[in-house]
């Protein structure tokens, strides 16, 4: 009996979902009423609310297995593996299989959904919070397999939920813009190497290199 209850449960969390999905993607976000949601998805809602207790949810739940992600990485990396080298395979490996979280997948519905998250204020913001969790959950997963402090680990754990978001924005705006997955994917990969080398090595030495260049370049006549 739990079983089928449960099944029940997980067809009545998609169908909503799927409803609303479709119904934000046709009149946008802020046109679309959750009244007309539970309308579209055939249940009340009272039902929807316990299913998504806000209108953001019925997006970003799409995000949720994605906010303990790296934690999980860190934890699961093998012995002598350490933590920002197992962050990066797992990145790079999300771009060569196509993982909507890194922004290189160019299905038209996940670029549609991408866009209306980065363009919907509502969404945005509840994007921060999302990366807010990631960022504690990380946080947690450094100081517990890594024995760092618990600073330590909330800077780097910020540094990288950052450095993924950004990666991820870069790669589906390129996609939103035209290019494929196949054509973004090369430079996708070098953004990438480039981002992790720089939490990894710093960017004190790069920017210093970067300064002292510029300073013995000839200044332009104005």
């Amino acid at each position: 009996m739990t079983g089928l209850r449960e099944r029940k449960r997980a067809r009545t969390h998609a169908a909503i979902s799927e409803a609303a999905i479709a119904l934000f993607l046709e009149r946008g976000f802020d046109h679309v009423s959750v009244a007309q949601v539970a309308e579209a998805a055939e249940v009340s809602k009272r039902t929807l609310f316990a299913y998504f207790p806000a209108k953001e949810d019925l997006v970003v739940h799409r995000f949720a297995d994605h906010q303990t992600e790296a934690a999980r990485v860190v934890r699961a990396r093998p012995p002598g593996v350490g933590p920002l080298a197992a962050l990066r395979d797992h990145f790079l490996d999300g771009l060569r299989n196509r993982d909507p979280i890194t922004g290189l997948n160019d299905v038209p519905e996940i670029i549609a959904l991408t866009r209306m998250v980065r363009e919907t204020p509502a969404l945005r913001t509840r994007a921060v919070h999302f990366q807010e969790d990631a960022e504690r959950a990380l946080a947690e997963a450094l100081q517990e397999t890594a024995g760092v402090p618990a600073l330590t680990a909330r800077l780097a754990a910020g540094q990288v939920v950052g450095t993924h978001w950004l990666l991820s924005m870069d790669n589906s705006q390129a996609l939103a813009g035209g290019q494929s997955a196949d054509e973004r994917y090369a430079e996708a990969v070098a953004d990438a190497e480039h981002a992790f080398t720089l939490l990894s090595e710093g960017l004190a030495g790069h920017l210093v290199s970067q300064l002292t260049t510029r300073a013995t370049e000839p200044q332009r006549s104005r």
